[in-house]
């Protein structure tokens, strides 16, 4: 992938970050989404790429979402294909907690899993514990496997994992072992992250959460050495049985049979992520772990942004002082031959 589209990825979760940040702590998830994922799209739409959203928050029929399918870029070049999450935290960004980032993975056309908008069960780990696990194992024989690999015992291990309803026996459960648990309200693409990052004391991800940033954090986490695997779960799995997870599920199952998938079936890192020629940017929104939050300094604002290239595993940090008193124009694409 040419290496000025790295810095263009990095422009879309910068303007998403920007337009979130306006609705950090006023209570709307929805209004938060909505005006990141303009700005991500019109973003997009700048860029010289033919690109491909294969896996959003949205089908078809569910605008203004970036939806599955849906064509961005100028039309030149490069075919890309393109997984989105416009704000991985929405209920952190409404209510001003921390962690709330605005995300994208891209790669080259074929290279990225393409999966509906469904649930998915995670294990992820760094470059330390790769090969290590198979989620088609019990948790605890998995987690007894990557401590051995680290060289510590399982009362060492610290895992993440959303704090959720449809985790909390197996929280309570991991505590019994004596596995250190951090329970985070969401956010598991930074959760996928801290696993890689040194310095971070996260030793393995796991949990039930969307499948949009199963594919990002898979990307982001082999680009860094790491391992991961992930399974699609219908509805009812993680909401639990009723009429309404009944209805979900029949559409879940439709989709996957559409794409050629299977719902509960182990999807291993490289069947995720065909290669490592990608690039991940995130943007902080709020003030995080990873990332510092959008910050207002007079009428200018301040990004942090994560850009790693899966290629060459090169991670940069950008800090950018956004100026609305000197906006001009978008450059024109220039249209790059190999």
């Amino acid at each position: 992938m040419r290496q000025e589209l790295a810095f263009e990825f990095a422009r879309v979760t910068e303007n998403a970050a920007l337009a979130a940040c306006h609705h950090i702590g006023r209570g709307d998830k929805n209004e938060a989404d909505n005006a990141a994922v303009q700005a991500m799209r019109t973003t997009l739409n700048q860029v010289g790429m033919r690109g491909e959203i294969v896996i959003g928050e949205g089908e078809i029929d569910q605008a203004p979402m970036l939806y599955i399918g849906e064509q961005v870029g100028n039309g030149y070049d490069d075919p890309i294909d393109i997984a989105v999450d416009p704000i991985d935290g929405t209920r952190m960004t409404a209510s001003g907690q921390p962690n709330a980032l605005s995300v994208i993975l891209a790669a080259p056309r074929g290279a990225l899993l393409k999966a509906p908008d469904m649930y998915m069960e995670k294990l992820a780990t760094g470059a330390a514990a790769r090969g290590a696990f198979d989620l088609d194992r019990p948790l605890k024989e998995n987690l007894e496997a990557i401590a051995r690999a680290l060289g510590k015992p399982l009362h060492e291990l610290s895992l993440i994992t959303l704090d959720k309803p449809r985790h909390k026996e197996m929280i309570e459960e991991l505590r019994q072992w004596g596995v250190r648990v951090h329970a985070i309200p969401d956010g598991d693409i930074c959760a996928a992250l801290l696993t890689c990052l040194p310095g971070r004391n996260i030793d393995v991800m796991y949990g039930i959460g969307g499948a949009p940033e199963g594919v990002i954090g898979a990307g982001v986490v082999s680009a860094l050495g790491g391992d991961f695997q992930g399974r699609l779960v219908l509805r009812s799995q993680a909401k639990g049985h009723n009429a309404e997870t009944a209805a979900h599920d029949q559409q879940e199952q439709l989709r996957c049979r559409e794409m050629g998938l299977e719902p509960n079936v182990r999807l291993t890192r490289e069947e995720l992520v065909l290669h490592n020629d990608t690039v991940f940017s995130a943007t902080g929104i709020t003030q995080g772990d990873i990332l510092a939050g959008v910050e207002r300094q007079g009428r200018s604002l301040t990004t942090e942004t994560v850009l790693i290239q899966g290629r060459t595993g090169t991670i940069r940090r950008i800090v950018t002082t956004h100026n609305p008193d000197c906006e001009v124009a978008p450059l024109p694409t220039l249209k790059v031959r190999a």
